[in-house]
């Protein structure tokens, strides 16, 4: 049996299967992007003078609570992901919040970082897509 044939291989009854296409790639970004969100909290939280010397927004937020904020949406963006990978419906709906709810904390971060806030926010979009267009497939 190739590969080509194991995608069509039925589950033993009570397995979970693992998801494919598009929530692939969201279940694995939200996973990706929560790690990688954590350690710009603890930069964030430990030291937040790393971020000092912005220039001035119409909008300002203090570093603690944005920390704080980034952290949380870490921890809920490696669970979800993990739950979309495994083709779970509340973890696509979570991931889609919590994509919805990164934007809104990296759109916070803006005057610190811009590009990275708006390569984050873009790949956000995509994570949204992604788990919104997802049809699960009969058998």
């Amino acid at each position: 049996m190739g590969m080509a044939a194991s995608a069509d291989v039925v589950a033993e009854p009570g397995a979970v299967r693992w998801a494919n296409g598009p929530i692939l790639y969201s279940g694995g970004m939200l996973v990706i992007t929560g790690v990688f969100q954590i350690f710009t909290a603890i930069m964030a939280l430990a030291h937040d003078r790393i971020y000092e010397g912005t220039p001035g927004y119409l909008f300002a937020f203090d570093l603690t609570l944005w920390g704080w904020l980034l952290f949380a949406t870490a921890i809920l963006s490696i669970a979800a992901g993990y739950g979309a990978l495994r083709g779970l419906t509340w973890a696509r709906v979570a991931g889609i919040g919590t994509a919805g709810l990164s934007m809104i904390v990296q759109f916070m971060f803006v005057p610190h970082y811009p590009v990275w806030s708006v390569i984050v926010i873009a790949v956000d979009v995509t994570i949204i897509w992604g788990l919104a267009s997802y049809r699960r497939t009969a058998g």
